[in-house]
């Protein structure tokens, strides 16, 4: 099989472990940078060229597109779904995932628990925006904030109307999100491949820090997962349509909170810390999905 990783940086660690599982199980590799593509968009003849040569066609594309370049990142994906490349996000997916507010509206439709979220441009009254997800402490968030960039705790009232002021200046939009305090800093990260919980770690937040991202400091540990925390990560996941999705979770007084969903999750963390071959895994969905025939799923 002929597959393609379209990843700006072929030397970090979930390229290359998908890289080297691929060429193990005997696929032909090749890593391209999506910013360097340009596409051929006419009836019959579309096309993708890349660095001066036309591509040929690939069997299956595993996009690794980092939120900075999702537009382009996922306009040259579906340009390689038009072409007949099997992907293993779909880019429709992709930007539904990526766009926060409306993943959780479409989480929320689903009856998918989560915190108490309000979302706001410019709101005329700051003390019901704050009112209405249970007063502070809270979570304010830019909603094109990633991996806890633009993520601040506000723990008092008056914390949190400054902080929402600050933001409302950038003329960005916000989201406010009840704090949940008996998380205690931790969150539950599973890696869900093609509808199933394959790996699942506990991601606890360095000393004075609340948000537990690894790369802010953060450590892992392996954990047990519950039956109910299972059944929530893998309908997440299926209802932004990700075949492969790193879905977070809070452990909550009223039972597991979904809190995001990753649409291109980090393989670091979770390998080393679970000793489990993910990469592989990976490889063998596409195996099992790649096939003459398949069809996009659809979806708005």
């Amino acid at each position: 099989m002929k597959i393609a990783i379209l990843s700006r940086d072929g030397s970090l660690y979930s390229c290359k472990r998908l890289l080297a599982a691929a060429q193990l199980r005997g696929h032909s590799v090749e890593v391209i940078d999506p910013l360097s593509c340009y596409m051929n968009i006419n009836p019959g003849s579309s096309a993708i060229h890349y660095q001066g040569r036309q591509l040929s066609h690939y069997d299956a594309v595993i996009p690794r597109i980092g939120p900075a370049i999702t537009f382009y990142g996922t306009a040259v994906l579906r340009q390689f779904e038009v072409c007949g490349s099997y992907p293993l996000n779909e880019s429709v997916a992709i930007t539904r995932a990526r766009d926060k507010l409306r993943s959780l509206q479409l989480l929320a439709r689903e009856g998918i628990p989560m915190p108490i979220t309000g979302f706001a441009h410019s709101p005329d009254d700051t003390s019901d925006l704050i009112e209405m997800v249970g007063g502070a402490p809270l979570v304010v968030k830019l909603v094109e904030g990633t991996q806890g960039i633009g993520v601040v705790l506000a723990e008092t009232r008056q914390a949190a109307e400054s902080v929402i002021d600050a933001f409302r200046g950038l003329n960005a939009h916000i989201l406010v999100q009840e704090f949940i305090k008996e998380a205690r800093g931790k969150d539950i990260r599973c890696l869900v491949i093609g509808g199933r919980v394959v790996a699942a770690i506990e991601r606890q937040a360095k000393e004075g820090e609340f948000r537990s991202n690894l790369h802010r400091g953060g450590k892992a540990r392996r954990v047990e997962i519950t039956d109910s925390e299972r059944e929530i990560a893998v309908h997440a996941a299926a209802t932004l349509g990700l075949d492969v999705a790193g879905v977070d979770i809070l452990r909550a007084e009223r039972g597991p909170l979904v809190m995001e969903v990753n649409a291109s999750p980090g393989l670091e963390g979770i390998e080393k810390t679970t000793g489990r071959d993910i990469a592989t895994q990976m490889i063998a969905w596409i195996e099992q999905q790649a096939k003459p025939g398949f069809c996009l799923k659809t979806g708005g």
